[in-house]
């Protein structure tokens, strides 16, 4: 079953080139486009892609605020969104991660890594580029409001080193190399930090880590 995605950017020549770059994979299927922060907040809505690509810098409403509206602490049923952007600012990241984004991306990564994008968000995981997520997380730690509310139930010694690689931006696949488990057991630890922590994904199981200093960037 291919994943349905609608992309979201105010500039044509960009649209159209995601659109044929997802449109060139077998299992994704482009099922709408949208110009500006309005429109992409009424074609999700309607569409209920499994996956929104967007724009951070649009008219109307910026991505950040379409993603709040979409996939924010307050939505009952959140929507995937991958933010991408041109300019590799942290308060773009940590508003777009705030907001409820499941990755975020530079325009400039490559298809790769923006199809890789896409598939993380569809099943639930996060992919944030590689050469901003140990920063970004750092700064979002620094700026970090109040100490994360701590587990009722304590964390596990394997829970502990799973948060930590999730933290640094680790696959499950990889997670389960490094720890030398199965998939299966890497994914319930996965569900079982998420219940403890009261996440929602894996940027949010990631922040947390930062935010309470569980782990800390090098």
């Amino acid at each position: 079953m291919s994943i349905r995605v609608v992309v979201a950017d105010d500039q044509d020549l960009v649209r159209t080139g995601l659109v044929m770059i997802l449109g060139a994979q077998p299992d994704l299927e482009v099922v709408g486009e949208a110009a500006d922060g309005l429109a992409t907040l009424d074609l999700a809505t309607r569409l209920r892609p499994d996956v929104l690509l967007v724009d951070i810098r649009m008219p109307g409403l910026d991505g950040v605020e379409v993603t709040r509206r979409l996939a924010g602490p307050d939505v009952t049923d959140p929507m995937a969104v991958v933010v991408i952007t041109t300019f590799d600012l942290d308060e773009y990241v940590l508003g777009a991660l705030r907001a409820g984004a499941r990755g975020f991306l530079l325009k400039d990564a490559g298809p790769e890594l923006l199809v890789q994008a896409i598939h993380a968000a569809a099943r639930g995981d996060a992919l944030i580029a590689p050469n901003v997520t140990r920063r970004l997380l750092a700064t979002f730690a620094d700026q970090a409001p109040v100490v994360p509310v701590q587990p009722i139930d304590p964390l596990t010694e394997r829970e502990k080193e799973v948060l930590a690689l999730v933290a640094r931006g680790r696959t499950n696949a990889e997670i389960a190399t490094e720890l030398f488990v199965g998939l299966s057991t890497v994914k319930t630890h996965v569900a079982s930090l998420m219940s403890k922590l009261g996440a929602r994904n894996r940027v949010e199981i990631a922040m947390w880590a930062y935010a309470s200093r569980r782990v800390r960037a090098d």
